[in-house]
């Protein structure tokens, strides 16, 4: 029976963690935290998960209050997995730190920064050290999992198709908005959040998932060496405007703070959450996008766009506005289209067992695989199904042997992307 510990949970993310219980925790959390409005919102989360009619949770929530939060922990040490989500600009410390006591780490990205940051994030990901893992919820989309499937086909993808000019064969882009819903209510966002200071630039920030997505599909299985197998060509970052009435619906506060008052104009706060590098993996080229607006449109929500080119055919995720932005896998055939689909139906059957539902659908030039709603689960979803992996790998007493390398990689590369960004013009690459 493992118990969950969480330090200072200043992200919605934590809570999100308890989404639902498992059987090989405890009932019994440990809440260790500085008092304040970001630990009340994670309480209320956890608290409406206890009270819903449909499946409640049964977690016991015990809380110490405290500005010696983190000594604290370590001294009781009432359970064995450190969960941590808020303020990242001590975060890979803290990781470090806890580590270093023998617990096990669940944390929310990102780990790094800056590249003050490094040191920890390798002294953690030695290889005599408990298990640490980073929450990576982009793996547990329905249609990246089946990006990821028909990539190891060889009829279907062929190989990655690397282009005469230069172009990327792995292009993936999020868009993300300030302003959104989560669980059905307003997301409240702490003051903090847009103190890049705290929470790190965009480029460091939701870009993680992008490159931990490329490295996972691509290369499942094999680490990843950053010294010997990423190059860094570009690196760029740009602000969202954030004025002050945006500022105040988001966070519940009545002004700009002076930490961040470098970057306020006109009562407009220019805020680096926006980012994009060019780099090659094992000599495949790579283009990752990540953007930031202010509100979600009409009916709207966050989205996300990847292409990967092969020999045989191009695999591509889209979300249309006409789709209700749901997640959508087309296999784009460049040859053998009918070797291509009598393979795709092949693996349909293969997989149903596991993915029931899926079928083929011809438009224009390519296959839509349509997904069923039985298949599909949310963001919010998708963290306690990180949880459960994590548990999973725990008690096996193992994990994937690539973890702690890839780790490091992604990482480090977009901790010296940053770095390439601050010394580059503000425009976006084309």
């Amino acid at each position: 029976m493992h118990t969950l510990l969480f330090l200072n949970p200043g992200h919605f993310h934590a809570a999100l963690v308890l989404r639902e219980c498992h059987p090989s925790l405890s009932d019994d959390i440990y809440v260790y935290s500085e008092p304040g409005p970001e630990l009340d919102r994670f309480l209320e989360i956890v608290e409406s998960f206890n009270d819903r009619p449909f499946n409640p949770t049964r977690w016991q929530i015990n809380v110490y209050r405290g500005a010696d939060s983190l000594a604290k922990l370590i001294a009781e040490k009432r359970g064995d997995i450190a969960v941590l989500a808020g303020r990242n600009n001590t975060k890979m410390e803290n990781i470090d730190i806890l580590n270093r006591t023998g617990l096990v780490i669940l944390a929310d990205k990102p780990w790094v920064t800056t590249q003050a940051a490094l040191p920890f994030l390798r002294s953690t990901m030695a290889p005599d050290r408990p298990l640490a893992a980073d929450i990576m919820t982009e793996r547990y989309e329905i249609a990246t999992l089946l990006q990821k499937k028909f990539l190891a086909e060889e009829n279907v993808f062929g190989r990655v198709r690397i282009e005469t000019d230069g172009s990327p064969a792995v292009f993936k882009e999020c868009v993300h908005h300030l302003h959104k819903i989560v669980n059905g209510k307003p997301l409240v966002r702490p003051v903090w959040y847009f103190d890049i200071e705290v929470q790190g630039e965009g480029i460091v920030d939701t870009t993680i998932h992008l490159v931990d997505m490329t490295q996972w599909m691509l290369f499942p299985g094999i680490p990843i060496d950053y010294e010997k197998d990423i190059e860094l060509i570009e690196a760029r970052r740009w602000a969202t405007g954030v004025p002050l009435d945006k500022f105040i619906k988001i966070t519940g506060t009545d002004r700009f703070p002076r930490t961040i008052g470098e970057y306020v104009k006109d009562d407009v706060l220019d805020y680096f959450c926006n980012g994009e590098l060019i780099y090659s993996i094992k000599d495949v080229p790579v283009h990752l996008r990540e953007i930031w607006y202010l509100d979600e449109p009409p009916g709207g929500k966050d989205t996300h766009r990847s292409l990967v080119k092969g020999t045989r055919s191009d695999l591509m995720i889209r979300q249309l506005p006409e789709t209700g932005f749901k997640t959508e896998l087309l296999v784009v055939p460049h040859e053998s289209r009918q070797q291509v689909e009598e393979t795709v139906g092949e693996c349909l059957t293969k997989w149903s067992d596991k993915y029931p539902g899926l079928s083929a659908i011809p438009e224009k030039n390519a296959l839509l695989i349509e997904i069923p709603d039985s298949l599909r689960t949310t963001h919010e979803q998708h963290f306690y199904r990180v949880r459960d992996a994590f548990i999973e790998n725990l008690d096996k007493g193992t994990a994937p042997p690539e973890h702690r390398p890839c780790t490091i990689a992604k990482y480090t590369l977009l901790a010296d992307a940053r770095t390439k960004a601050l010394a580059s013009p503000f425009e976006p690459l084309r």
